[in-house]
């Protein structure tokens, strides 16, 4: 019988993960004295909230909250602090972050844990691009307060100096797979499944019968783009297809696209930014096609938090960003795993 991996807590295993804690600490003071120094204001947003998110593919973990009177309310763990963070600029805030601790049910891997912590932070009257450059600066603080020239991931490395590359999703499908996106998508941003299915078979990509066009834009960012994103230097993929930003604002000149991009080291998405979408009616239409999304592929509807549609209609213009903090303590350390640089991993 294979010995099982001695646990976390066991004072050798402890052992060779301190430095790596104690790398995360540093990371973490660097960035906090970063974000300071631009005038953010750091919040502490609740993390039990009416709705955990609704996106079709992230799950909550549920709860009930029982009042005073013995009666339960459902409530969930947040995915994302977003909504409320939101709802804090509404109320007048302009430049907030938050290191939040944030749940996240059905992940578990190497990059994935069902607790995280998740740097997010807004900018009022700002564009999406000055995340951009906030991204880029992070990334050069973190690779310093670990003693490191460089990002690393497996055999991958990027150098978190140089500048950036910024590369669009429409650009990033032709380049990597082949395939025209724009031919997929409709003028009015709807999509065309059946022209992207085609477009995959062409490039001897697999689809099933029953994929949506989400799932076979999914399947080809997975299989060839990603793996070719982050290496040597950091790739800022933008312009995400409207269809598949339904918390952004959509691109001026081009309502197809949206002011949306991830950002990509060694292969690994580190961060996710958006121009932020502040009409509530359009939100609620975009909540209920995610929503129906998720009751088809998986059973299940979130509720919709009423609070933050109304605190939308008094948010102003912002851009905001969240990023994976352990996922970039590991690049910054070269952990093979996001359980060694978090202080307690979940069991199981």
């Amino acid at each position: 019988m294979t010995r099982p991996a001695s646990p976390w807590w066991t004072p050798h295993v402890h052992a060779d993960r301190r430095p790596l804690l104690l790398a995360r600490g540093r990371i973490q003071a660097a960035l906090r004295g970063w974000l300071a120094g631009e005038g953010f204001l750091e919040v502490d947003p609740a993390a039990l909230q009416v709705s955990p998110g609704n996106e079709a593919h992230l799950h909550g973990f549920a709860t009930q909250m029982i009042g005073n009177d013995g009666l339960a309310q459902p409530m969930y763990l947040h995915t994302s602090p977003e909504f409320a963070m939101k709802k804090l600029l509404a109320a007048g805030e302009e430049r907030i972050a938050a290191f939040a601790h944030v749940w996240r049910n059905r992940e578990r891997g190497v990059l994935h844990s069902p607790e995280f912590t998740m740097l997010e932070w807004y900018r009022v009257g700002e564009p999406y691009e000055a995340l951009m450059d906030d991204c880029a600066a992070m990334l050069r603080l973190a690779a310093g307060a670990a003693g490191s020239a460089e990002l690393r991931f497996r055999d991958r490395s990027c150098d978190p100096f140089a500048v950036p590359e910024r590369l669009g999703v429409v650009e990033a499908f032709a380049r990597y797979a082949g395939i025209d996106l724009m031919a997929t998508i409709l003028p009015d941003g709807g999509t065309d499944a059946a022209a992207l299915a085609a477009q995959m078979a062409g490039a001897g990509l697999r689809s099933a019968a029953d994929d949506t066009w989400s799932d076979m834009l999914s399947r080809v960012l997975v299989e060839k783009v990603e793996p070719n994103l982050g290496q040597g230097r950091m790739t800022i993929l933008d312009r995400y297809p409207a269809a598949e930003a339904a918390l952004a604002r959509p691109l001026p000149g081009d309502a197809r696209l949206a002011e949306r991009f991830e950002l990509y080291a060694c292969g690994v998405e580190l961060a996710n930014g958006f121009g932020e979408l502040t009409n509530p009616e359009e939100q609620r239409r975009r909540f209920g096609l995610e929503m129906d999304e998720k009751a088809r592929v998986y059973g299940e509807r979130y509720p919709v938090d009423e609070e933050f549609l109304a605190a939308l209609a008094l948010m102003p213009p912002a851009s905001g960003i969240a990023l994976g903090f352990d996922r970039l303590v590991m690049l910054a350390t070269g952990a093979p795993r996001i359980d060694d640089v978090i202080w307690t991993p979940v069991a199981g």
